[in-house]
């Protein structure tokens, strides 16, 4: 076990989480909390939890497909997509929360929802186990995505 491996790939998308939170924190009872909002919409308080375990899912999963990079030459390729997948998933909280673009977010969240699933198809490749641990993330992001629609349509 590669231990310094395993703090840089569970941190990472804690951080990326975390500069979200910058824009979001201030944005939730100023503004978020004036938006039309569908029937289904889950409470507030529940998005930190989830998020804190699919970050925590996210960093396991990119840990295994880390192992495998000097063995499977298709791991390099595997980690880039997660980097940069991982900055569209920072970079939406600043769109929706900061500039408060609801349109311009359900761009960035469906680019995620994309990026997770070309993930899942390249880390089951490499290790399956990488791949299923992306399954309650998109799942979340799919649910996330129809929550960013009806919205942008309400609002």
């Amino acid at each position: 076990m590669n231990y310094k491996r395993l703090l840089i790939s569970l941190i990472s998308p804690q951080l990326a989480g975390l500069f979200g939170v910058l824009f979001t924190s201030s944005a939730i009872p100023t503004w978020y909390i004036t938006l039309e909002k569908p029937f289904f919409s889950p409470p507030n308080w529940l998005f930190g939890p989830v998020w804190t375990l699919l970050y925590f899912l996210m960093g396991m999963s990119v840990y295994l497909i880390w192992q495998q990079l000097e063995k499977n030459k298709a791991a390099v390729n595997a980690l880039y997509l997660f980097w940069v997948h991982l900055v569209f998933n920072a970079l939406w909280s600043v769109i929706f929360f900061g500039l408060k673009d609801i349109a311009l977010a359900l761009v960035v969240i469906l680019i995620i929802w994309v990026m997770i699933l070309w993930m899942m198809t390249r880390f089951w490749k490499i290790d399956k186990r990488a791949s299923l641990l992306l399954t309650p993330y998109f799942f979340w992001v799919s649910f996330a995505s129809v929550l960013n629609v009806a919205i942008l349509v309400l609002n």
